[in-house]
């Protein structure tokens, strides 16, 4: 049936009768799916043109809705038959993760928004019985480096939800652009949301967009897009940098800055790609600034919704606290080992002031120098080492290996690829992608959450260009972290592959402008834009 992620079990009648989906076509939601029936009327209604009313008294109704304590939260259980369409669910989830599934059975057109004419709308007789294989399904999308506006996430929290991902990690601020709104501080997004222009493909090309960028989301923006995931099911999970990457953050208020080694009145937003040697002062003042940054953005990620909160803690340059003397006067107050030492103070520090208002850190596995706190979690980019070395210490682990799940990334090694950076990632590639890597000891391998596909958006200026870096590899990532599939040489490539070609359609009809199989379309070329391509297999580190 062309089902993607591939479910635990499935089986359908081939021949026989079908099932008939019509105007008169009744829904009826038990106790606890109400969210879902409400989704199930928009998105279905608006590509069936169908209602979906709920069923005349004493009457079951041709859909169904349904919690059963029998399964595990996003477990899920369809039926198909004479007497209608039964989705149960271990939890409001498992019942959204069945309704996605009941949507890919009816076939590409349900994913359209408005009905086409003639359709006629069935389901095959059978069953499906699935669950995901990890809590932690994500994608890291980096709205710092090219703004995305609202709608674009939104319509991101479909792809993800259509897919059965269940996380949003939002890279909120960098180097580039601060993107959220923070009363207390409002400059950070009146100069700090803002670049006088940016560099066109990888840091070493020649050639600049002499356009403005820059735009942030307000207070009530972001409230907006946590209920809008929340009603998916998806998690999200924001980012504020600390200590690097902060150079727009010290733009908006150079006192944030190492200012006895740097004129930081001086500096703006920063226009090009890379790391900046602008980081931020080991001051109190600091500290104080962004638990005021902290507060405001805990109240708009509630608990329920985004338990854990992104510290970022990677690729800090030292050499501003080297050259000044108020960080090495810290340093010796404190008794740290050197500038990493005072790194790691600004990790711990945050990540005890979280603990205690009741939230869990995450932060990129440099954070592991210097010691964690028990409930700290990492995002393992690197490489896996930093993964096993955090889960074999009892951290909780997200596995987001650059050199296997860096979505921006090249996918081919032809000439025509859009911008080409790093490794060659192909669909088949992300599709062998195993979080788990071998020799893990079985209690640490439980400590492995999930993991992620990260989308750094440097050289993607555009919707268009982020899809076309993010799919069809996100539906194989899918796959990966949701079924339970062989070890990588082993899983079925070529039956994946098939699939795909009938969820291509759904793709056209949700209107992603993802990478064709054969290659790029002309409009999709960047020729001419240097990019940062790397040879070879990568490095299993």
């Amino acid at each position: 049936m062309d089902l993607i992620p591939a479910p635990r079990r499935a089986e359908f009648r081939e021949e026989g009768p079908r099932l008939a989906l019509g105007p008169a076509t009744a829904l009826a939601a038990g106790p606890g799916t109400e969210g879902v029936a409400r989704w199930l009327r928009r998105e279905l209604g608006a590509a069936t043109g169908f209602a979906f009313p709920d069923p005349a008294p004493g009457a079951r109704g041709a859909v169904r809705l349904e919690l059963d304590p029998g399964l595990a939260g996003e477990e899920y259980r369809l039926t198909i038959g004479e007497d209608g369409v039964r989705l149960a669910g271990g939890s409001a989830a498992g019942v959204f993760w069945a309704a996605q599934t009941l949507r890919q059975l009816l076939g590409p057109d349900a994913f359209r928004r408005a009905p086409l004419p003639e359709r006629v709308w069935e389901l095959p007789h059978g069953a499906v019985e699935d669950g995901p294989r990890f809590g932690w399904r994500g994608m890291m999308l980096d709205v710092a480096r090219h703004f995305m506006p609202k709608d674009g996430v939104l319509r991101y929290i479909d792809l993800l939800a259509a897919h059965k991902l269940n996380v949003l990690h939002l890279h909120l601020t960098d180097d580039q652009g601060w993107r959220v709104e923070i009363e207390r501080y409002p400059r950070l997004t009146r100069v700090g949301a803002w670049r006088p222009r940016s560099r066109w493909g990888h840091r070493a090309s020649p050639l600049w967009n002499e356009t403005p960028h820059g735009g942030h989301y307000t207070r009530d923006d972001i409230r907006e897009i946590v209920a809008y995931a929340a009603e998916r099911h998806v998690r999200v999970v924001p980012e504020i940098d600390v200590p690097g990457h902060s150079q727009a953050a010290i733009a908006a208020y150079p006192e944030l800055g190492n200012t006895d080694v740097v004129d930081t009145a001086a500096l703006g937003v920063w226009d090009d790609w890379g790391v900046s040697e602008n980081v931020l002062a080991p001051s109190d003042h600091v500290l104080r600034f962004y638990e005021g940054v902290f507060e405001e953005l805990l109240e708009l990620f509630p608990v329920e919704v985004s338990p854990f909160v992104h510290v970022g803690g990677d690729e800090c340059p030292k050499g501003q606290w080297r050259a000044s003397p108020a960080a090495q006067r810290r340093i010796r107050e404190l008794g740290l080992d050197g500038e990493d030492g005072l790194q790691s103070w600004f990790v711990r520090h945050f990540d005890r002031w979280l603990a205690g208002r009741g939230r869990r850190l995450i932060g990129w596995d440099e954070i592991l120098e210097g010691g964690l706190a028990p409930g700290a979690a990492v995002s393992s980019w690197r490489g896996y080492a930093g993964g096993v070395a955090a889960a074999e210490a009892g951290h909780d682990v997200v596995m987001c290996p650059e050199q296997q799940v860096y979505l921006d990334h090249r996918q081919a090694a032809g000439p025509d690829e859009p911008v080409p950076i790093g490794y060659v990632r192909t669909l088949a590639d992300v599709y062998r992608f195993e979080p788990v890597p071998p020799g893990l000891s079985p209690e640490a391998a439980a400590h492995v959450l999930g993991a992620q596909a990260n989308v750094w958006t440097e050289v993607m200026e555009s919707q268009s260009r982020v899809d076309y870096q993010v799919f069809p590899r996100l539906a194989a990532f899918a796959e990966v972290v949701w079924s339970r599939l062989p070890e990588p040489a082993e899983r079925d490539l070529p039956g994946f592959e098939a699939r795909m070609a009938g969820h291509y359609p759904r793709l056209d009809a949700l209107g992603v402008d993802y990478r064709p199989p054969g290659g790029p379309l002309p409009r999709q070329r960047r020729p001419g834009v240097p990019g940062r391509p790397i040879e070879g297999e990568p490095p299993i580190v």
